[in-house]
């Protein structure tokens, strides 16, 4: 682990490879798991306000769980708020495409100009998991792993992009630039570039 800002970083992050292929995985991770997407507070409230304006973006089977259940629902298993599933399984913000690929609905309704807030950071960090350690003052930032993801690990391999590039904007947006450049400068040194 390496220590920036009071945040340990796992050396995955810096040395793995990975790119989203979604024509080889779909947008699995969005069904795929046992709870929804972590939320944070300030999301929670944000996704309350934004609600009406998400409707159209969504699926019928995602607008009745949000109706049933509300925009969060809460997990013990992750110790916190995410977002509610459909049936245990997909996100209830999760739409397709024309090709059956999953989309958030979120994101649909952030590209087309009619809500500022883009996705949930947590979605956005995705394959980083970010936690704050109980009992001490320190967060981390570790790579999950999980098969559905081999071909994305895949195309990263070839492109060769590390990790933590692929997920550049949302390490920027959740810790700030200063944040992003250390991380930079850190996996410089170690591949010596």
């Amino acid at each position: 682990m390496i220590l920036i800002e009071q945040i340990l970083v796992s050396e995955d992050v810096f040395k793995k490879h990975f790119t989203c292929n979604l024509s080889a995985c779909k947008g699995a991770c969005c069904w795929e798991g046992d709870w929804g997407a972590p939320l944070e507070t300030e999301e929670i409230e944000i996704l309350n306000q934004i609600r009406e304006k998400l409707r159209p973006y969504l699926t019928e089977d995602g607008n009745e769980v949000i109706d049933h259940q509300g925009t969060s629902v809460n997990y013990p298993e992750i110790d916190g708020e995410g977002t509610p599933l459909i049936r245990g399984a997909a996100c209830a913000y999760l739409t397709y495409d024309q090709h059956g690929v999953g989309k958030c609905g979120i994101e649909l309704a952030y590209e087309a100009g009619d809500i500022s807030f883009q996705k949930p950071v947590s979605c956005h960090l995705y394959p980083i998991r970010h936690k704050k350690i109980d009992n001490v003052e320190f967060e981390a930032l570790n790579y999950e792993s999980w098969e559905i993801c081999n071909p994305a690990c895949k195309l990263g391999s070839e492109l060769k992009i590390p990790l933590y590039r692929f997920v550049k904007d949302a390490l920027i947006r959740k810790f700030g630039v200063n944040f992003y450049s250390e991380m930079d400068r850190i996996a410089n040194d170690m591949t010596g570039e």
